[in-house]
């Protein structure tokens, strides 16, 4: 029996070798020739032994040899059948690849996107992990495009863009750094607000915001946000949330990107919800002072009317009313220190007859 220390250092050998055909496994590379068919680059092992490795090769090369002579299906089923018999080989990202790239061809844009997803769960550290994420989100863009899947390769299906939030969504979840990330939140939003979906577009730019504030869709997330919030205001006799939350983030983009191109669009936007929040201080200062002659109540409102938007027409006809509560308060206190107020001059009733 090994001394203790020769154990360990045998183990730790072991584990170096681990290690050594580990990493020439990253770096392998599966090369295509038409004369000789399919050969490992980078001296990494295929990850299979004997009649299993022999099976497996001549499988692939027969795949391709279909693909290259138009015949997908027979192509589909041998990379399909590398992929279930051999899913531990360096033959199985290669054979998944190549099935994806023949359903994009065959415009079955369901089937590739999944294809596509599988190599990214299962093989995370490929080579081709930014081609097929690009891949991926080129089919949700198609599909938010409005282009129709094809199933079997020949029928027509209905445009799906909810399937297109969904892929969208996996782009994020996939690559939540890369540059795809507030690109696909950005789309999303898109969608959601042609859906109707607005406070899943209020989410989707609210995490673009948040995430990705460095990102260059920036400024228009926050300008679409502030549209978006703007969306729901009904009006001014209605509850102002929308109205408060449009106001903050056009005043935020303003302030955030003072040279940037929309700032007329929000400058418009801003002016438009702060009149509709004025006005609806407006209505509760006219209830007050029609209908419960609360004039000390009435004047809050009318003062907040003029602060929500100082050089307004609703701030104008706030500081006219103001005036005539000024006259009325003055006039109160006019009787209550004894004096007369001003009378009005009584109308003749008038008689009918002759006279």
């Amino acid at each position: 029996m090994l001394p203790l220390s020769m154990r360990r250092l045998s183990a730790f050998f072991s584990l170096a070798l681990v290690l050594v055909l580990s990493a020439a496994g990253t770096r392998a590379e599966l090369v295509w020739t038409p004369g000789e068919g399919w050969r490992i680059e980078g001296g990494a092992l295929s990850g299979l032994v004997g009649a299993d490795a022999r099976n497996a090769l001549e499988t692939m090369n027969r795949a391709r040899t279909a693909e290259e002579a138009g015949n997908t299906r027979t192509a589909l089923r041998a990379y399909r059948r590398v992929t279930k018999n051999y899913p531990n080989s360096i033959y199985s990202s290669e054979a998944s690849y190549r099935t994806a790239k023949i359903y994009l061809q065959r415009r079955q844009l369901y089937k590739a996107f999944e294809t596509f997803q599988q190599i990214m769960t299962r093989y995370p550290n490929s080579d081709r992990f930014n081609e097929v994420l690009g891949e991926q989100f080129q089919i949700a863009t198609r599909l938010m495009e409005g282009e129709r899947n094809y199933n079997w390769g020949w029928l027509p299906s209905f445009r799906s863009r909810e399937r297109a939030i969904t892929y969208f969504e996996w782009v994020v979840a996939n690559a939540p750094y890369s540059d795809y990330a507030p690109l696909a939140l950005m789309n999303n939003a898109k969608l959601h607000r042609r859906l109707n979906n607005t406070p899943y577009a209020i989410d989707a730019l609210d995490r673009l915001i948040n995430n990705y504030s460095q990102s260059l869709l920036a400024p228009d997330a926050y300008l679409e946000l502030a549209k978006t919030h703007s969306s729901l205001v009904d009006g001014p006799a209605y509850d102002q949330e929308s109205t408060r939350e449009a106001i903050t983030y056009f005043e935020d983009f303003m302030i955030l990107f003072p040279e940037d191109d929309g700032l007329a669009e929000a400058q418009e936007g801003l002016d438009e919800m702060k009149s509709v929040f004025a006005e609806s201080k407006m209505i509760l200062a006219d209830y007050y002072f029609k209908y419960r002659k609360n004039y000390k109540g009435a004047r809050v409102f009318y003062n907040e009317a003029i602060t929500a938007f100082p050089g307004s027409e609703v701030a104008d006809r706030a500081r006219s009313q103001l005036d005539i509560i000024d006259s009325i308060e003055a006039e109160r206190e006019a009787l209550a220190q004894g004096e007369q107020p001003a009378t009005k001059p009584t109308k003749r009733k008038k008689f009918l007859g002759i006279f």
